[in-house]
């Protein structure tokens, strides 16, 4: 084997340490950049986050479409919230009871402990 020129060794060895610090410089953009790793991940919780509520509002939406269609055309759907605002049917007398007071408890007797003058 022939031997290495001695000026070549320092060159060679600088070349890799920049390629090895250039490599780890990518492998960390890559996980913590901006379109990195990490932030995909954060996306992509967020869209299933985003996807389950989604889901919540189109079937609060539906049962609300139901609640709507029930009230325009069910008589007796009506019937409940309206009695719950005070309203009656013709003919019907509505009577309001007050509520009960609560009972008084007795005055506080005086202190058998306090000393007389």
């Amino acid at each position: 084997m022939s031997e290495s020129n001695p000026d070549k060794m320092p060159v060679i060895r600088n070349a890799i340490l920049v390629l090895l610090l250039v490599s780890i410089a990518l492998i960390v953009h890559n996980i913590f950049g901006q379109n990195g790793y990490l932030a995909a991940r954060r996306q992509r919780k967020e869209l299933q986050s985003l996807q389950e509520r989604i889901l919540r509002l189109k079937q609060e939406n539906e049962q609300l479409g139901k609640e709507n269609h029930a009230l325009k055309s069910d008589p007796s759907a009506i019937e409940g919230p309206a009695r719950g605002m005070g309203l009656a049917k013709p003919g019907e007398k509505i009577y309001i009871l007050p509520d009960q007071a609560p009972a008084h408890a007795p005055p506080p007797a005086a202190n058998a402990t306090s000393p007389q003058p």
